[in-house]
């Protein structure tokens, strides 16, 4: 991903902080003077419903849309959206997945059920799958909200995107007084190993 377009789709539910990521990201790549286009579907983002959200950028972008099947990147904030997207991803590609059911409130009704194993599904899609705890760990950092925050981090280890232009944009557009919480937990992102 050093060379020509890269594509990254970040997908998730409402509340989960997808829009905001994907800001971020187009900021620090703008900021990297790459040619930047996003997209976005918000879907019934109010009420826990899918998001999804298009980052291409590289010398010279002519599209938002990520064409079927190359995305070199699938950042996915829960466990079934990550399924449900990662056949999205390059045979080449990272899939990156938060650890986090949030079960939709149709399952309840009995007319669809929430998978079993998802993470085993995916990681059968896509053997290089990374699977993190991204809830727990945002939980460990004293707010729940930080989810995004620390995929990021972890995404960023692909990227050939200096450290210091996420730091600053993270600072600049994470919700006010929260820049350094939001620092640190970007910094927990980028130590993960899988």
């Amino acid at each position: 991903m050093k060379n020509g377009t890269t594509n990254i789709l970040i997908v998730g539910v409402g509340g989960q902080g997808v829009l905001l990521a994907s800001e971020i990201l187009s900021e620090v790549a703008k900021s990297s003077d790459l040619d930047t286009k996003k997209s976005e579907v918000h879907g019934m983002s109010q009420r826990g419903g899918v998001v999804t959200s298009h980052v291409r950028f590289g010398e010279k972008i002519f599209s938002p849309l990520i064409p079927n099947g190359e995305a070199d990147v699938v950042l996915a904030f829960e466990l079934v959206e990550g399924l449900r997207w990662s056949n999205q991803c390059k045979s080449e590609g990272i899939t990156i997945v938060n650890n986090q059911k949030i079960v939709p409130t149709i399952v309840s009704t009995g007319k669809f059920s929430y998978p079993d194993s998802p993470a085993d599904k995916i990681k059968k899609k896509n053997p290089g799958a990374r699977i993190i705890d991204a809830f727990k760990l945002a939980k460990e950092l004293g707010n729940s909200r930080l989810v995004n925050t620390i995929m990021l981090g972890v995404l960023s280890q692909f990227l050939d995107l200096e450290e210091e232009r996420w730091i600053e944009v993270i600072q600049r557009m994470a919700p006010k007084g929260t820049g350094e919480l939001n620092k640190k937990a970007f910094l927990e992102g980028r130590k993960f190993k899988n």
